[in-house]
């Protein structure tokens, strides 16, 4: 159905659109808004049907992840917009006298671009949407190709809601994407790889269009088990989080470094927690979700087979089903090659640490590319609070997994080859609105500072009152 033609012509309905001022009126987004969520709720059980034949996931799964978290950022964000539209007022400063109040206006981009990933296909395509939406914008949304189902559900609550020049949903392989970054849209927002983040980048350059990157990270995402963490409690929420969604997750722990005067302990309490959560044979357990395509298991199974003498729990899987256990991997280096790459499966490489080293092991990860997420277990808050607040990474957790995700009025986003740019809530906002800046000028009262002459006696009395309010 897409070619370059229909896009192109889509994108035009949708520039046109923009320009007649429909999505200006504070009020009209709101309405916008208030009918997805509506549509969110009614296709609810379809959204939930299409994320298990995607993915296999539990319709428990399928809302906490996908459907729930949709709803609570457009409840964030009607609750808010109101106060976050509204222009904000500031004294211009004597340097302006006697003009002395300026406007900034929260001003929409445009005719904006979604591009959303297959792994979390609802929430990364509406609840993006939500934030272009809150900031007056139009919004074409190329989903994925690889969660074919979520993204026919996706089309057909889209279009029971917005007619197609305010907001459609795009579908297609990569060839579609590029189609679409051919075009020129004032803002794209793109979620997935660094490499295809980067593709993105060069497509955007042509059109100077600003960008916003959501990426897993180049090197994954580390989380420290310290030696006076509380190991039953890092390993049951660990375990937790690498079920989760069969470990297709941007934030995800990519590998555990543990201290190794405690990893025995540990691995033992992660193994328990892996088995007493889905069961002894996760494969054939009937909440675990599988990969999302035969090419990605195969990717799996065959990184799994290069480790298979280190291997203490799992290893294993079905081919048919596209699932693959929680597999963990001990010992591994910290320079080995597992460890220096996002690996997006349930792979679970345990580096172990002397504690003592503990700030050799932060500069090793330090001097790679940075993680979306870093996560830490310890008793010494102390010491993890001072960590957090001098390593470079997107967000994360202290003796905690993933939440960070899920709190309100905070900003979710990576930095360097984890992305750039925030959203959720005021910040979703802030990422698809301009601040325009606009001094009222005065009629009256002027003074002739700023004029010529510069020289003489005029100039030189000038240049003192000048001296005097730019302080």
């Amino acid at each position: 159905m897409w070619d370059e033609n229909t896009i192109h012509e889509l994108v035009e309905q949708q520039r046109r659109y923009f320009r007649s001022g429909a999505t200006m009126d504070v009020g009209e987004r709101i309405l916008a808004l208030k009918r997805l969520k509506t549509a969110v709720r009614k296709h609810e059980k379809e959204l939930e049907k299409a994320l298990a034949e995607d993915m296999g996931r539990s319709a428990t799964e399928a809302y906490f992840c996908d459907i729930g978290s949709v709803l609570l950022e457009i409840n964030e964000t009607l609750r808010h917009l109101r106060r976050w539209a509204r222009p904000e007022t500031h004294w211009s400063g004597l340097v302006s006298f006697p003009s002395m109040i300026t406007k900034v206006y929260k001003m929409p981009y445009g005719t904006t671009l979604i591009i959303s990933p297959f792994n979390f296909p609802i929430l990364l395509s509406l609840g993006v949407l939500t934030a272009a939406l809150a900031g007056g914008n139009t919004a074409v949304i190329k989903a994925s190709s690889k969660s074919a189902a979520c993204t026919k559900v996706l089309q057909e609550l889209i279009a029971s809601v917005f007619p197609q020049e305010y907001v459609a949903v795009v579908d297609g392989g990569h060839d579609v994407a590029d189609l679409c970054l051919a075009e020129r849209f004032d803002k794209i927002f793109y979620t997935g790889s660094p490499r295809v983040g980067v593709h993105v980048m060069e497509q955007a350059a042509k059109n100077l269009t600003p960008v916003t990157l959501e990426l897993g990270g180049e090197t994954g995402n580390w989380c420290i088990v310290r030696k006076d963490a509380d190991l039953k409690d890092a390993a049951r929420k660990i375990a937790f989080f690498k079920i989760l969604n069969s470990g297709q997750i941007c934030i995800d722990i990519n590998q555990v470094a543990v201290a190794e005067e405690v990893a025995e302990d540990f691995l033992e309490a992660l193994k328990e927690e892996f088995t007493r959560q889905i069961g002894p044979d996760p494969v054939h357990h009937p909440e675990y979700p599988s990969l999302i395509s035969d090419a990605a298991y195969q990717k799996c199974a065959a990184e799994a087979g290069q480790y298979r003498d280190r291997i203490v729990l799992g290893g294993a899987g079905d081919p048919e089903l596209r699932k693959y256990a929680p597999t963990i991997i001990y010992p591994v280096g910290c320079d080995e090659a597992i460890v220096q790459h996002e690996l997006f499966c349930p792979l679970l490489p345990v580096v172990p640490f002397p504690d003592n080293e503990i700030d050799r092991l932060l500069a090793t990860i330090e001097e790679r590319e940075h993680g979306l997420a870093l996560y830490l277990f310890t008793k010494d808050l102390d010491w993890a609070k001072g960590t957090m607040s001098k390593m470079q990474y997107g967000g994360g957790c202290i003796n905690e997994v993933c939440l960070h995700l899920m709190v309100k009025g905070v900003p979710f986003g990576g930095t360097g080859h984890s992305g750039m740019g925030a959203y959720h809530g005021v910040w979703g906002f802030r990422e698809f609105t301009h601040p325009s800046t606009v001094l009222i000028g005065a009629t009256k009262g002027n003074l002739p500072l700023r004029e010529h002459p510069y020289t003489g006696f005029k100039g030189s009395w000038k240049k003192k009152v000048v001296k005097l309010v730019e302080r």
